[in-house]
C-alpha cells in the first residue's frame, strides 16, 4: 500500500478538503506539514459542515492527525479551533492528535507585523491574511523562533526573546509602534503553555512507529504550488514551499515516505489576493462561474478571482510537483454552459510561451491562448461514474489530461465526500 501526499496544483483552494477527508478515511494516519492557519478547508460530512484551518482534515474521522515540524502554529487559534470542533461533536485527545514539539510558534507580535506592513506597502500590497505566517517564518530561519518545546521551559526563556525583541522592537520603532511588553507576552505563553503540551510531542518518532506498522499515511499539504516561496508567482506568495517535497521535511520522514503525489484541481482557475492570473475573467462569465462555486476563501471571507481552466500553470504544478495523477474538483460549477476554454499557452509580447517565466512583470503581461470546446447542459453534480458523466464533460476531462501530461485519478462532482469517481486508487498505487 502506498501513502498519499495531497498537494493543491493551483493558487490553493482547490477543494483539498473535501478529498483529504475522503482519502483520510481510508488513512492511519494524516499530516499537514507546512503552512498554518492561513489555509482553510471546508469538509461536509453527511450533510454537517466543518471548517478548519490548523487541525488536519482527518480529525473528523477520528484519524490519527500530526501537525508536523514545518507548520507554523499558532497556539491560540490552535485551541479555538478544537474547541470549535469539539463543540460539533469532534473527539480530540493525545490518543488521535499530535503537534511536533519543534514547530515554531506565530505570536501576537507576528500578526502586529504581518499587518503594520501590509498597510504600509501601498501599490505593493501581496495579499496576505494577516495571521503573521510570513514574520513567525522569518523567525524561524532567523533562529530568533519561540517553538513548542519552548512552552515547558518557561523559566528559562529570557535570552531567547532577547534575541527577539531585539529584532521586533527595532521594527516597530520603524513604525512608531512601542516595544514588546515582555512580561504581557510571557503571561500569555503561560496561559496557553498547559493546553499546547498536553499535544506535543517528536512527531517524527511518532511517523516512524506508524510507518514501521506498515500503516497508510496521508501528507496534507496548504496552499498550492503556485503559492510556493520558491516555485510560485513570487512575490505574491506564500511564505513556505508547497511542492510535495516539503513533506519530507516538514514531518520528519524521509523523501521516499510520500508515496503518491495528488494534486488537487478544480475545473476551472480561482486564486485569492494580488497577483498575476492569466486566465482571469472580469465579465458576467467569471461573475457566473464565482457564484455558481461559491467562490470565497474559507479562512478571510475574501471574494476569489476566477478564470478558465490554465493547462500551462497545471502542467508546470505537475512536473514541479511530482504529480502523479490529479483529482479535478467542481466540475459541475461548469454544468450549462454552452462553450468551455482551456488555456494552452501565453503570448507575451509577441512571444509564444509553454509556461510561466519567473519575472512577474512577465507574468503580469501574458495574454492566455485559448482552446475552445463544446459545454454541456446536463448535470454532473453528484456523479459517481463516468457513466453519469455527459460526453462533453468527459471530453473535457480527458483534453486536460491531455494537455497537463498527468493523469486524472478522480474527479469530485459535489462537496459530499461520496460524490466522487475513482480512476485510480491513490492508496493502491
Amino acid at each position: 500500500m502506498a501513502n498519499v501526499t495531497v498537494i493543491g496544483a493551483q493558487w490553493g483552494d482547490e477543494g483539498k478538503g473535501k478529498i483529504v477527508d475522503w482519502l483520510a478515511s481510508r488513512a492511519d494516519a494524516v499530516v499537514r506539514f507546512q503552512g498554518g492557519h492561513n489555509a482553510g478547508h471546508t469538509l461536509v460530512v453527511d450533510g454537517t459542515t466543518y471548517k478548519i484551518s490548523l487541525v488536519p482534515s482527518g480529525i473528523v474521522t477520528g484519524t490519527l492527525s500530526l501537525i508536523g515540524n514545518g507548520v507554523v502554529l499558532d497556539p491560540w487559534a490552535l485551541k479555538s479551533e478544537i474547541e470549535k470542533l469539539e463543540g460539533q461533536g469532534v473527539k480530540i485527545t493525545a490518543d488521535n492528535f499530535a503537534v511536533a514539539d519543534n514547530c515554531p510558534l506565530i505570536l501576537p507580535l507576528h500578526r502586529d507585523l504581518d499587518g503594520l506592513r501590509e498597510t504600509a506597502a501601498g501599490q505593493g500590497k501581496i495579499g496576505t491574511t494577516g495571521r503573521g505566517i510570513g514574520p513567525a517564518y522569518e523567525d524561524k530561519v532567523g533562529r530568533r523562533a519561540i517553538r513548542v518545546c519552548d512552552l515547558a521551559h518557561l523559566d528559562e526563556i529570557e535570552p531567547q526573546l532577547d534575541r527577539l525583541c531585539a529584532h521586533h522592537d527595532a521594527l516597530r520603532a520603524g513604525f512608531d509602534e512601542p516595544p514588546i511588553d515582555r512580561e504581557q507576552l510571557i503571561s500569555e505563553l503561560r496561559e496557553i503553555a498547559p493546553f499546547v503540551l498536553q499535544f506535543a510531542q517528536p512527531v517524527w518518532k511518532r511517523l516512524k512507529k506508524v510507518r514501521k506498522a506498515g500503516a497508510r499515511i496521508l501528507f496534507e499539504g496548504a496552499q498550492g504550488v503556485l503559492l510556493d516561496v520558491d516555485h510560485g508567482t513570487y512575490p505574491f506568495v506564500t511564505s513556505s514551499n508547497t511542492v510535495s517535497g516539503t513533506a519530507a521535511s516538514g514531518s520528519g520522514l524521509g523523501p521516499n515516505a510520500t508515496g503518491f503525489v495528488l494534486g488537487i484541481t478544480k475545473a476551472y482557475t480561482t486564486r485569492v489576493g494580488s497577483g498575476p492570473f492569466p486566465t482571469e475573467l472580469t465579465d458576467e462569465i467569471g461573475q457566473g462561474l464565482g457564484e455558481r462555486g461559491h467562490e470565497f476563501g474559507v479562512v478571510t471571507g475574501r471574494k476569489r478571482r476566477v478564470g478558465w481552466f490554465d493547462a500551462v500553470l497545471v502542467r508546470q504544478t505537475c512536473a514541479i510537483s511530482g504529480v502523479t495523477g490529479i483529482a479535478l474538483t467542481k466540475i459541475d460549477v461548469l454544468d450549462g454552459m454552452d462553450k468551455v476554454k482551456i488555456c494552452t499557452g501565453y503570448r507575451i509580447d509577441g512571444k509564444i510561451y509553454d509556461y510561466l517565466p519567473s519575472h512577474a512583470a512577465s507574468q503580469a503581461r501574458c495574454e492566455p491562448i485559448y482552446e475552445e470546446m463544446e459545454g454541456w447542459q446536463e448535470s454532473t453534480a453528484g456523479a459517481r461514474s463516468w457513466a453519469d458523466l455527459p460526453a462533453n464533460a468527459i471530453k473535457y476531462i480527458s483534453r486536460i489530461q491531455e494537455l497537463i501530461e498527468c493523469p486524472v485519478a478522480l474527479v469530485s462532482t459535489s462537496p459530499e465526500r461520496e460524490d466522487t469517481i475513482l480512476v485510480r486508487d491513490p492508496f493502491e498505487d
